[in-house]
């Protein structure tokens, strides 16, 4: 199918705010209130794009605004993408995760990753090593949850190659196939008619880790899962509401 790029260039509004959780350029992260955030778990997003330096968070703001508009309250992390240097970028996430929710209100105090492509990838990397006490749910969206198949498959033009500076099989300790099995609820939501990450990474995920919940969409490409124009968009919205419906049970919230 042929993929539609339009959310890559569309313009929302500015976030509310911007913080730091380092010196660095790239060690930010965007905040949105939600109308119902003290009431849920805080989002922390993590976009896409291989890796690579030249794809930021700019593109995942389509999607912070509608799930603030949802009623979210939404952190869109950025992070240091530099070829060759994967522990920069994961001590990036570990470090946001860690630092940043204690210096925002608006959310229950608990968190729910959601992560696409390769931010799926740093999401599920990031349950697995339990960087918080706080995360309570992943929603990996398109995720690169396998990366020596992401080699073998030459994803992204050798894009993990490039982003580890080695074999895949040499940073076992990088590849979410490799470690533990996250301790609180993990959804893949894929399109099956997704050609950037194709299905097959969340199956073999999926199989390794059989408590994951796999949710396939028939006719959805790779960018509809974090497009709120896409008819894909009710469906990110459904496993939000059900990754979150202990808490919301617990707090009285219409699921």
């Amino acid at each position: 199918m042929t993929e539609d790029l339009s959310v890559l260039g569309r313009t929302v509004s500015a976030p509310e705010r911007m913080l730091r959780y380092g010196p660095e350029p790239d060690q930010v992260a965007d905040f949105r209130s939600g109308v119902q955030g003290a009431q849920r778990p805080l989002i922390v997003l993590i976009h896409g794009g291989f890796w690579k330096p030249a794809y930021d968070r700019a593109h995942a703001q389509p999607m912070a605004q509608a799930l603030a508009e949802a009623g979210w309250s939404v952190l869109t992390l950025e992070y240091r993408r530099i070829p060759g240097r994967p522990d920069a970028m994961l001590q990036d996430i570990a470090s946001a995760i860690a630092a940043l929710p204690g210096q925002i209100d608006n959310h229950n105090g608990q968190l729910l990753l959601v992560g696409h492509s390769a931010g799926g990838h740093l999401v599920l990397w990031a349950a697995a090593n339990a960087v918080s006490d706080a995360l309570c749910g992943v929603l990996a969206l398109a995720p690169a949850a396998d990366l020596a198949l992401a080699q073998r498959l030459n994803l992204g033009d050798g894009a993990v190659l490039k982003f580890l500076g080695t074999d895949a099989a040499a940073r076992a300790d990088v590849d979410p196939m490799h470690l533990s099995a996250p301790t609180i609820p993990v959804t893949l939501l894929q399109g099956e008619q997704d050609e950037v990450v194709p299905l097959a990474l969340a199956q073999s995920y999926c199989a390794a880790f059989p408590n994951t919940r796999l949710a396939l969409l028939d006719c959805a490409g790779h960018f509809a899962l974090i497009d709120p124009l896409s008819s894909a968009w009710k469906e990110v919205l459904r496993e939000l509401k059900r990754l979150s419906s202990c808490l919301a049970g617990q707090n009285g919230e219409n699921k």
